[in-house]
């Protein structure tokens, strides 16, 4: 049998199979995800982002084996050194990748990342980054966007390397195609679903941002 979590908090979200546990980090307070196949007890982490005094014996303590990168800006990465010294690997899309300090394997689009029984979808939307990657949970409704969608609108495309028109495209065809009833959850602030946001693309277009 898996060891139990070693989180005393309510989990974000959780069902039968998969428990997912959400802690905010940093100066930017930036989301990051422990998502753990109850099965197996194996879990990965969405982007080891800051605070890894926090992080990485919390990773150790639930099967954390991998850490998946939305996107190589600086507030998302902090904690990647002190991960790979830990033993665990970083992923990355080719577009970040020079923005890690290192990482250990390369996620491409429509990859599918095996934790234990469950199987995690990567879906490239660039525009924040060139390398931004989104993360669906198969077989739940939960869908990780970084920094590419947010309640309101998409992410900040007035960096360097960052594009308004790309990141519309992304979420228009990419994100906004998913099922009303999906749960994303961002890289910072509260979850929203597809079908709240959908409807208001024309507008985040008129505004430009």
């Amino acid at each position: 049998m898996a060891p139990a979590p070693a989180v005393t908090r309510p989990a974000h979200w959780a069902d039968a199979r998969v428990r997912v546990d959400k802690l905010v980090v940093g100066p930017f307070d930036n989301n990051v995800f422990i998502v753990r196949d109850l099965g197996s007890g194996e879990a990965v982490l969405i982007d080891a982002a800051n605070e890894h005094e926090l992080l990485i014996p919390l990773c150790a303590a639930t099967g954390v084996r991998r850490v998946l990168t939305t996107h190589g800006h600086w507030d998302h990465i902090q904690a990647v050194t002190a991960a790979r010294d830990a033993g665990i690997e970083v992923g990355v899309a080719a577009g970040d990748a020079t923005m890690l300090p290192a990482y250990d394997f390369v996620i491409d689009d429509e990859d599918v990342l095996e934790v234990g029984r469950l199987r995690i979808r990567s879906i490239h939307t660039p525009g924040h980054t060139a390398g931004s990657t989104s993360f669906l949970l198969e077989g739940t409704p939960l869908l990780f966007t970084g920094d590419t969608l947010f309640p309101g609108g998409p992410g900040n495309t007035r960096f360097e390397g960052s594009s308004f028109e790309t990141i519309i495209e992304s979420i228009d065809r990419r994100l906004l195609t998913l099922p009303a009833e999906t749960l994303v959850l961002p890289g910072h602030g509260l979850d929203t679903t597809v079908g709240t946001e959908r409807p208001h693309l024309d507008e985040w277009v008129a505004r430009g941002w």
